[in-house]
């Protein structure tokens, strides 16, 4: 593939780096005065799962590695690890714990998710911008808390724990915002 200079980098490109393919999990440019800029960030490496951290010139390249983009259907959940299938040829892709760390709080079986391949391996799974879950507990508003903005824990189907105004009930369907996890609206 191509070399792209570490300033053209964001977070979820995949680079070549010591012969492994790694994800780019964070990525910030500084500029410090009269210093010349540089470019911190952190990449994960998709056969260890190992973490590295890494500090370039605004002039250092690295390999570019292309990502597929490719939906699946989350199925559920064994020993084996998190199983996704192929909407159309109905392939078994098993996605092991330190992938889906990052977004066991979104993963309802049913739901389609995007998963990106790097050489033939799951890199990364990619979340839509909001999701419709369904709040299982959540305590009784009260009466005359409502002269501010008042908000109170909410728990999800999943397990997530939402911000959500006084209004809201148990088997309620709200949209969710996965970048953080807040409240958007009732569905």
């Amino acid at each position: 593939m191509a070399s792209t200079p570490a300033i053209n980098l964001r977070k979820g490109h995949a680079v070549r780096h010591n012969n492994d393919v790694c994800v780019v999990i964070s990525h910030e440019l500084k500029t410090p005065p009269r210093m010349a800029s540089y470019v911190v960030m952190s990449i994960r490496s998709v056969t260890n799962k190992k973490v590295s951290n890494l500090r370039l010139t605004s002039n250092d390249s690295m390999e570019s590695v292309l990502l597929e983009r490719i939906p699946h259907e989350y199925s559920y959940k064994d020993s084996g690890g998190y199983h996704f299938l192929h909407n159309e040829t109905f392939d078994d892709v098993a996605v092991h714990d330190d992938i889906i760390d990052t977004v066991r709080d979104y993963l309802i079986e049913g739901n389609t998710y995007t998963l990106l391949f790097a050489d033939g391996l799951v890199a990364d799974i990619e979340l839509p911008p909001s999701m419709v879950m369904t709040v299982t507990e959540s305590p009784e508003g009260v009466k005359g808390d409502s002269a501010n903005n008042a908000y109170k824990s909410a728990t999800m189907e999943t397990g997530l724990v939402v911000q959500v105004p006084l209004f809201i009930n148990p088997g309620e369907k709200l949209i969710i915002k996965t970048e953080d996890g807040s409240y958007i609206s009732r569905a």
